[in-house]
């Protein structure tokens, strides 16, 4: 969520008792900063404020030498998810956000970002896979916790999720299980509650769900634990309920263009000829709603593979919806798709 934090602006040529007047109005832990023309000059923490104190200023003392000019900052266009993991990854509680011209434009804060719009959903995220297409990079990891743009695909997953209310997850694990268990530990460090289902063989894309310690009392989010992803959690959680699907498959549309002429025959004449064209499919993503009760059709400690599932459902008449995720969205597979997730080419 982001504030107003008109509570926490403070000019620049004040002394370190107006910035004490207004860490306790605002109740933040931060102020906001501008010189005369309105313009962000820095930010300056409760924490700032007692050094400076301690380093014998006084409270008439000018704040100005005691601000951080240089700081952390986001646009208004910045994504909850992409807030979370700028605070994840600095260790901080609090971002300004910053207008095309330099103005506080807001503030971020950690606090509502995860107390607000918190949902009753869970997540399932299978991650026990091998990714052998993505040796010799998972020969010492497991595939969820290959690195993108710095950070582990599987924290980037988790972090949008919380980012997006998600506060309750399951991650299924198998192969190098203790290295995503000692990253993510009981999750608290990422803002939700983390639980594993430990597969005592491979399961395949939907076995873990037997797992689960219970049966969700509502729709729950499955998906693949390899996805580079900032789909619209909220939109399709509703789209499935509104729609009153039992489940419900993320989809993106893929294109693919052959390289070569394509020629179509009748006999051995040529009735058409086709330079380079190009096809599209909609492509499952990975991604799922599933109503609790397509949970207890999932067969127990079984290799089973959630597609199969989705026949069964289709084969039985059950309602499935289709919901697009758009274009954010990167299946780490194999090491061209890599590649492109860490924009390599």
């Amino acid at each position: 969520m982001k504030q107003n934090a008109d509570d926490c602006r403070v000019k620049l040529g004040q002394p370190l008792m107006a910035a004490l007047r207004a860490l306790e109005l605002s109740g933040l832990e931060i102020v906001l900063v501008e010189d005369e023309q309105g313009l962000a000059s820095g930010v300056l923490t409760d924490g700032d404020v007692r050094r400076a104190l301690l380093r014998g200023a006084s409270l008439d003392t000018p704040l100005g030498p005691h601000i951080t000019r240089r700081f952390s900052s986001v646009t208004s266009a910045t994504s909850r998810a992409e807030v979370l993991d700028l605070m994840q990854s600095l260790r901080i509680s609090q971002v300004p956000v910053l207008s095309s011209d330099g103005r506080f434009a807001g503030l971020h804060t950690l606090r509502d970002l995860l107390g607000s719009d918190t949902k009753p959903h869970c997540a399932i995220v299978m991650a026990g896979g091998r990714g052998e297409r993505l040796r010799p990079l998972t020969d010492s990891v497991p595939k969820p916790m290959v690195r993108v743009a710095g950070r582990p695909i599987l924290e980037r997953l988790i972090l949008h999720l919380v980012g997006s209310g998600i506060r309750r997850i399951f991650i299924s694990v198998n192969y190098k299980a203790e290295v995503i268990e000692a990253h993510f530990r009981d999750g608290e460090s990422f803002g939700c509650s983390i639980g594993y289902l430990r597969e005592r063989m491979p399961l395949g894309s939907g076995g873990s769900l037997s797992l689960l310690p219970e049966l969700p009392s509502c729709p729950s989010l499955v998906l693949n634990g390899d996805l580079v992803t900032q789909f619209d959690v909220t939109g399709m959680l509703a789209f499935h309920e509104e729609n009153g699907y039992l489940a419900t498959i993320g989809i993106h549309e893929y294109a693919h263009t052959v390289p070569y002429g394509v020629v179509e025959l009748d006999g051995d004449r040529v009735i058409q000829h086709q330079e380079k064209p190009t096809s599209k499919w909609r492509v499952n993503t990975g991604i799922y709603v599933l109503d609790p009760e397509l949970l207890r059709r999932v067969p127990s400690d079984t290799y089973f593979a959630l597609p199969t599932l989705i026949e069964w459902c289709l084969d039985a008449g059950d309602p499935i919806g289709a919901f697009h995720v758009g274009d954010d969205w990167v299946d780490i597979g194999c090491h061209p798709e890599l590649k492109s997730a860490r924009g390599e080419g």
